[in-house]
């Protein structure tokens, strides 16, 4: 007779098995194809408390225990200035889990409060740098966040709708402020809607983000406008179900020769730069002052 399994190992089973090819497959995929770990590396899985860095922090765990070659994990918890009921969720549910997590404060929360720029923009800025700067100190080189394939699509669409720009989000992204430090996302093929259903197939709820405002609701949090990208991308997928895909493949492909204009290093550049012998790029055909 089988041994009854425990809930941790169903949890687990689950991510291998029932999920293997919806979870599992892509998360080791997106580490392969975009070379995220390397032997000896010691990585800080950061967690805010969500579905997204929790799945994550497990994933993780799995792999390093399957993994051909060593590397080191520490499962980092900043807390920003949570809500008692929210600290507290994220401690049960890092038990529950099996994740050894090491928690730290920062005042985040009490600053993003008294500023008049976007707060959404300041805490995202200033949770990055604490990150880094704690995961150093600990001895890691790499960070390991929860963004995930979605992510992925809704930040290029949103770029191009309210930021006038063609701008993706990497699998991996070396800090310009934090020497030797770089960031990595595992999830970087995984699904939303598979991370989901996984969560309700094993009786598991997260923080809906990491705020303290999260009982205020999604628009609370400023992402309202990431809203509205994820009802329209349900409603193209109805037409195009293949769509999301289409996007993905594209940011692999960019053909950059049939850009009017391009940046790179910070600088604009124009196709007239190598277009022809590069003659008439100041000249223009009105407005010249004539001598």
């Amino acid at each position: 007779m089988e041994k009854e399994r425990s809930y941790i190992q169903e949890v687990e089973r689950s991510i291998t098995k029932t999920y293997r090819e919806r979870l599992w497959s892509p998360f080791l995929s997106a580490i392969n194809r975009y070379e995220l770990i390397s032997p000896g590396d010691r990585i800080a899985v950061c967690i805010s408390g969500g579905k997204d860095s929790m799945l994550l922090a497990k994933l993780m765990q799995l792999l390093q225990r399957h993994s051909r070659f060593p590397f080191e994990l520490t499962y980092l918890v900043m807390d920003p200035g949570y809500s008692a009921p929210n600290r507290q969720r994220i401690l049960e549910n890092a038990e529950k889990l099996q994740i050894p997590i090491t928690v730290f404060d920062s005042n985040i929360f009490d600053v993003t409060d008294r500023t008049d720029r976007s707060p959404c923009y300041l805490c995202a800025k200033m949770r990055r740098g604490f990150l880094y700067s704690k995961a150093q100190e600990l001895g890691c080189s790499k960070i390991a966040l929860g963004h995930h394939f979605s992510d992925v699509i809704e930040t290029t669409v949103l770029s191009m709708f309210y930021g006038s720009q063609l701008q993706a989000m990497i699998p991996k992204l070396k800090s310009q402020n934090f020497a030797g430090m770089e960031l990595i996302r595992p999830l970087y093929c995984v699904h939303e809607d598979d991370i989901i259903a996984w969560c309700r197939s094993n009786n598991l709820s997260f923080l809906q983000c990491a705020c303290r405002f999260t009982e205020e609701g999604p628009d609370a949090a400023g992402s309202r406008k990431r809203q509205e990208i994820k009802a329209l991308l349900r409603e193209l997928k109805k037409e195009n179900p293949n769509i999301e895909n289409s996007i993905f493949n594209s940011i692999h492909a960019v053909n950059i020769e049939t850009f009017p204009g391009y940046k790179t290093g910070g600088t604009l550049h124009s196709f007239l730069e190598d277009y022809g012998d590069g003659e008439g790029i100041h000249q223009r055909i009105l407005g010249e002052r004539q001598e």
